[in-house]
């Protein structure tokens, strides 16, 4: 089937390899990769970690794109966060074993060429989920893109052990957990808490089920309710320009936000649009397709949060002195806000800071990064608040079968959970319908259960993580279901119950 429909590695890389190296395309390894070329450097992607029947090690499994991996062989590990020239997230280990995956059997091989998949014994404590393999000698080559999925984990649960001394075990099964599925996240919250993120309620239960049952040897653990992520934006431009000051009251920041152009968000999302592209290219596609000033395309300043989210700070600054030594300050501050806005400290997504003006002292003791950095996260979050805040919650796509008897049932229960059917089929020569609908990930608990139960079985639904959309109420005034939904979050982060007014974010002259 595969041979039939897929084309051949050697066929295929010519025409991938520009979605595969992010290096430059004319390089040796970028040469071996379009070329399929065994004799070549190696090149391997190890795309995910396969438990091995010994417990707590793992295979890495990946693909040869280039050269050939054999036993015994020493290489550079580039992980997803290793930049070219520097030692961060590089590691130069040797290949214990070289293995073939035959369904349950592991077949040991001297050594696998390039169009093949491999799995290798002796790597797993320096890869967590996806790293890049060259040969021990290679400094010069650049990693292989990393995997981007089509969804994202927005269903969120806290778990923690029934007995305290088995602490140890859950942070142990948490660390393999996070190894052997690449979508999932497992972090530790400021409160203590073990979060587990996942794509939705299924995958989530079989997640903690593998984790409970493999990883920790059956010991029991409490699970929370899940609990969704959301996401803070902004819905008009800022109604007048915020400043701050800094603690030394020797600096000034001028800052106003806006939200950003449809569909921007979306493109960088999905990596159209990214901080390591060419400012050109990149500047072009933004006065293109979004309408944006030539000028100010050329000026984006960074992304965030994690330098890659869907927000950007931008300079619409003339000529103000010593902008450039607050730059990284100034940036720096940017991923801290753009990761905990100023609702209830959710990551912010589709809004553009703008630098519109600095008053600096002219000693560069009095402008370091202490001053600059809190000043600029206030600022910040002062000109979030002018700008109309508002939550993005996350939406499934729910696509659901049924024959047409069921449809009222479906209709109803849709309409009870705030989801709306867009398309309804019929498929040709049958009486079953297929419906496709939006639905709140927030109202989407236990209604698998509830959609049978109105349609006594005859409904099966399938949902995936679709988009995010904005609640149009105001979290900022009391009671709508947004203002809500942002005190329940504060509630359970520990913050104080109530956002902070403008006041406390924004100075006076």
């Amino acid at each position: 089937m595969m041979i039939w429909h897929l084309p051949s590695p050697d066929r295929a890389q010519k025409y991938r390899v520009e979605n595969l190296y992010e290096g430059p395309l004319d390089d040796k390894y970028a040469t071996a990769i379009r070329n399929c070329d065994p004799k070549g450097p190696l090149m391997l992607y190890v795309s995910k970690m396969i438990p091995a029947a010994d417990k707590g090690r793992f295979f890495a499994f990946g693909r040869v794109f280039a050269g050939k991996v054999a036993t015994g062989q020493k290489v550079r590990i580039l992980g997803p966060n290793y930049v070219p020239g520097s030692k961060k997230d590089l590691y130069i280990k040797t290949v214990q074993r070289t293995v073939l995956c035959m369904g349950r059997r592991q077949e040991a091989v001297e050594d696998v060429p390039c169009g093949n998949t491999v799995a290798m014994v002796g790597l797993d404590q320096f890869i967590t989920k996806n790293a890049t393999l060259t040969n021990e000698k290679c400094d010069d080559a650049f990693p292989i893109k990393a995997m981007k999925f089509s969804v994202s984990p927005v269903v969120r649960v806290a778990v923690e052990p029934k007995i305290a001394s088995d602490l140890p075990k859950l942070v142990e099964g948490l660390k393999r957990l996070a190894k052997s599925d690449p979508m999932v996240q497992c972090t530790i919250e400021e409160t203590g808490e073990h979060i587990i993120a996942g794509a939705g309620e299924l995958h989530l239960e079989i997640c903690l089920k593998d984790l409970q049952e493999d990883f920790m040897g059956g010991a029991e653990i409490r699970i929370s309710d899940p609990v969704v992520s959301f996401r803070e934006t902004v819905n008009q431009m800022s109604d007048h320009i915020v400043m701050s000051k800094s603690p030394n009251k020797h600096n000034r920041l001028y800052f106003q936000m806006r939200p950003m152009e449809d569909g921007l968000a979306v493109a960088i999302d999905e990596g159209t649009i990214g901080p390591r592209d060419e400012p050109k290219a990149r500047s072009k596609i933004l006065v293109d397709k979004f309408g944006w000033d030539k000028d100010l395309a050329k000026k984006i300043w960074c992304f965030g949060p994690d330098t890659t989210g869907p927000n950007m700070l931008t300079d619409v600054t003339k000529g103000v002195q010593y902008l450039n030594e607050i730059r990284d300050s100034c940036i720096a501050a940017f991923q801290w806000a753009s990761k905990e806005g100023v609702v209830c400290e959710e990551n912010m997504r589709a809004c553009v800071a703008e630098v519109c003006d600095v008053v600096l002292h002219t000693d560069a003791i009095h402008r370091g990064g202490g001053q600059i950095i809190p000043t600029c996260r206030r600022a910040i979050y002062a000109s979030q608040i002018t700008a109309g805040p508002r939550l993005c919650e996350p939406i499934y796509l729910v696509e659901i079968q049924a024959p047409e008897n069921a449809l009222g049932g479906i209709y109803s229960v849709l309409n009870q959970k705030r989801g709306h059917v867009f398309e309804e089929m019929q498929r040709p020569g049958t009486p079953i319908f297929n419906l496709k609908a939006y639905l709140p990930v927030i109202e989407s608990f236990g209604f698998t259960s509830t959609l049978r139960a109105a349609t006594s079985g005859q409904a099966f639904p399938q949902a995936v993580f679709d988009h995010w959309e904005t609640m149009s109420q105001d979290p900022m005034s009391d009671g709508n279901q947004a203002n809500v939904i942002a005190l329940d979050i504060r509630k359970r982060k520990g913050l104080k119950p109530n956002p902070s007014p403008l006041n406390e974010y924004e100075d006076k002259l």
